[in-house]
């Protein structure tokens, strides 16, 4: 009981990762996101095809389709960002990882480049979900920004508080 009365909250900052409009994770038009299965975060429709790490940390996860994203961040958040809905089945194409599992990266380091048209015309859609992916026990507190344009690598999206 002290011990968490005397425990310092610390709060994680994440950075928009892609240029675009911003949607609440309720709005993403696949249950697996919207209902939080994954985790909770936001989502945002792309403008264009560049994403950018929304923190410093390691890269965990690039899967062998290249559609998606994980980051640990410094203080053990890990975060997941998805190019897309049902882009697995695009089987990498379209997708340029500029980084590779086991590298450090810093807020604004260049991840990933994908081709928004090829996506678009493609996949089911592509809006991309940012969602936090160690929290099931919800322990975690999401405070997200009231923006509705998402600047890459300058607006705060949300904030998680440990």
């Amino acid at each position: 009981m002290l011990k968490n009365l005397f425990k310092k909250q610390r709060n994680l900052s994440i950075i928009a990762p892609v240029n675009g409009d911003l949607l609440p994770i309720e709005a993403i038009p696949d249950p697996v996101f919207s209902d939080k299965l994954l985790g909770n975060g936001v989502a945002i429709d792309p403008t264009d095809g560049n994403i950018y790490s929304p923190v410093d940390g390691e890269v965990i996860l690039i899967p062998q389709t290249k559609h998606a994203i994980g980051l640990r961040a410094k203080d053990n958040t890990e975060i997941l960002i998805h190019i897309g809905l049902d882009t697995v089945s695009l089987n990498g194409e379209g997708f340029k990882p500029m980084v590779k599992v086991g590298d450090k990266v810093s807020a604004g380091q260049k991840l990933v480049e994908f081709q928004l048209d090829h996506i678009r015309t493609h996949a089911k859609s592509a809006i991309t979900p940012i969602i936090i992916t160690n929290d099931a026990e919800g322990n975690r507190e999401y405070t997200f920004t009231d923006h509705k344009i998402a600047v890459a690598k300058e607006t705060v999206i949300f904030t998680v508080s440990s």
